[in-house]
């Protein structure tokens, strides 16, 4: 199915759930798109890849097989998966086909947010509500609620459910936005719905 009029392009094969919004130059093939969805201009997902409900997927974003986006997801403009760690255009001076490569498969989960221009490497998971700092390439696994900064990213702190940064604050990480607590457990912070710990 294809609308000609506004450029968008969506396979016969593309599930889409209710209420998804789909803005012009968009190309869509074989994938599956949550009910409230987003999706903004020059825009392509491809075939096995899954974007769940109410997430906004900006502009000039590639997102490629082998990819899942959990719900209430954020990625910003220009961000490009990848699923293939030894990419090669041939193999013994043919071009490839699917039957020379595996595609590795990358996780974004419930609440993350990606900031514009991040490039995030095949096979990585992007933990919930975690931060994505604009330009960031993610090579590796980026913990629940990290904020990761930088080529390669690295953490630089904690963010809340709403995304602000964290603050600490005699053992406790304090929300500037919504004082939301959380404790941090090893590597990784839980939030502490009783505010008198």
């Amino acid at each position: 199915m294809g609308n000609s009029e506004n450029f968008i392009a969506i396979a016969p094969n593309v599930k889409l759930g209710e209420g998804v919004k789909i803005f012009r130059f968009v190309n869509l093939y074989g994938c599956e798109i949550g009910d409230e969805t987003k999706i903004g201009t020059f825009v392509e997902i491809q075939k096995g890849a899954t974007i769940g409900q109410r997430c906004k997927i900006s502009s000039h974003t590639f997102i490629c097989e082998g990819v899942i986006i959990e719900d209430e997801v954020f990625v910003g403009h220009g961000v490009m998966f990848t699923n293939d760690l030894y990419p090669r255009a041939t193999m013994d001076e043919n071009l490839q086909s699917e039957a020379d490569w595996v595609v590795i498969p990358t996780r974004v989960q419930r609440g993350a947010s990606i900031g514009s221009g991040v490039v995030v490497v095949a096979g990585v998971t992007i933990g919930k509500y975690a931060l994505v700092a604009a330009g960031s390439t993610v090579t590796r696994d980026v913990p629940p609620h990290a904020l990761v900064v930088g080529k390669p990213a690295r953490q630089r702190g904690w963010v809340c459910f709403c995304g602000y940064k964290l603050q600490l604050e005699d053992a406790v990480y304090i929300c500037p936005k919504c004082q939301r607590r959380f404790q941090k457990l090893g590597n990784q912070i839980s939030w502490v719905e009783d505010k008198n710990i």
